[in-house]
């Protein structure tokens, strides 16, 4: 790396010589300003605006203006005679802790190298004492012809300078803080910890330039004279007024899916918030074995449900043909027949034990068995009606016979 300034460090008595190399670099792609219609590039002129004429480098000296813009001319050696005695020396003030150190006063990024063998020993001298301490130190330095205020601390096994700006440079926050008095409860700030847990850390060496990227390929896919479709615009809420509840649990979910951590702290109740999960939908056959099973002590509503309500036609005493469904004729033999109140109870076990096939046998074999019973029952009744009229008839030919 090319050096931008050579001095030394001073610390105390003790003068380490160095170079001081840029610490960052800049990626940002730039831009040149051409002509609509030509496409030439559109450049600036150092113009003199007394004559007008176009003056080279070599012609251009500094001057201070004044407050009623009278040009005071200032030379390089008029700054070479001025007493700076940081001009060639980084000059260390005091060690404080890290922490001291406001970083809206960061500014550039230098790298410190020992310049040549001798300045060796010293600098590891420096360098080890600032990590053992555990402070850095706040320097004194002059570049680009002005005197800077510099903190140095050890990155890796380097000595690195961070460019500070003076206090007197950091402008106070005045009215960037919410006018008026916010409240915030207790609940947005759990949900706030919450997702800031979600998020966690980060390893900054991942970070990148998404939109620097975008760029190269814009110019790369323009080079190749391919067509650049626009990119979907994403929803920045157009600074509507949210309910902050529901976008911080929102803004939680969403971490968490994308890290892949659905559920991470439910046992500790760290966030406080329960699991959504979706809801099974039943299917129908699992639907028809549940009804089955919960209504099994229910002949007829187990009938209906597996639709077995077979029509059963037979003859009653009377000589006429009834025709009658299984269910009801089960349910009218029921109180007449013990015979049938064993096949409702036979209905019942079939139905709770078996399938959708099963309880359709053994609803046709209930009615069946239910209808025979009724046809034997009557028929008994008629009989013994019967017998009990003869019996009745012949009792007075007895008597008169007797007579």
């Amino acid at each position: 790396m090319r050096s931008i300034w050579n001095g030394a460090i001073s610390f105390g008595l003790v003068s380490i010589p160095v170079k001081l190399v840029n610490a960052t670099e800049n990626h940002s792609i730039s831009f040149r300003q051409i002509h609509l219609a030509d496409g030439g590039r559109i450049r600036y002129r150092k113009v003199c605006e007394l004559d007008e004429e176009e003056v080279s480098g070599g012609e251009i000296g500094k001057a201070y203006e004044d407050a009623d813009g009278t040009m005071i001319p200032i030379t390089d050696d008029d700054l070479a005679q001025l007493p700076l005695p940081t001009a060639k020396t980084i000059e260390i003030v005091a060690f404080v802790p890290a922490d001291r150190i406001d970083p809206l006063q960061m500014d550039a990024a230098y790298y410190l190298s020992a310049n040549g063998v001798p300045a060796a020993k010293p600098y590891t001298l420096l360098r080890e004492a600032l990590k053992r301490s555990d402070r850095v130190a706040v320097a004194k330095y002059a570049l680009r012809g002005r005197e800077r205020l510099g903190m140095l601390r050890v990155v890796d096994d380097v000595i690195a300078m961070h460019g500070l700006l003076w206090p007197d440079e950091i402008r106070a926050p005045e009215d960037a803080a919410p006018d008026g008095d916010v409240t915030v409860r207790d609940a947005e700030l759990d949900l706030a910890d919450a997702l800031m847990d979600t998020l966690g850390e980060v390893d900054m060496d991942s970070l990148h330039d998404d939109y620097r990227e975008a760029v190269e390929e814009l110019v790369a896919a323009k080079a190749a004279g391919e067509i650049v479709l626009p990119a979907e615009p994403e929803d920045t809420g157009d600074g509507k007024v949210i309910d902050l509840i529901a976008a911080l649990e929102n803004s939680v979910r969403a971490a968490r899916k994308s890290r892949n951590v659905e559920g991470a702290g439910d046992g500790d109740g760290g966030s406080g918030m329960a699991d959504v999960h979706p809801i099974k939908k039943t299917s129908s056959k699992t639907s028809g074995k549940t009804a089955r099973t919960t209504g099994a002590e229910q002949t007829t509503g187990t009938a209906k449900s597996t639709g077995t309500a077979k029509k059963t036609t037979h003859r009653t005493p009377t000589g006429k043909t009834v025709t009658r469904s299984g269910s009801s004729t089960a349910k009218k033999s029921a109180p007449k027949s013990t015979g049938a109140k064993k096949s409702t109870s036979t209905t019942k076990k079939s139905a709770g034990s078996a399938g959708s096939t099963g309880s359709r046998t053994a609803a046709k074999k209930t009615a069946k068995t239910a209808t025979k019973t009724a046809t034997k029952t009557a028929t008994k009744k008629r009989t013994s009606s019967s017998g009990g009229t003869t019996a009745k008839k012949t009792a007075p030919s007895r008597k008169r016979t007797s007579a």
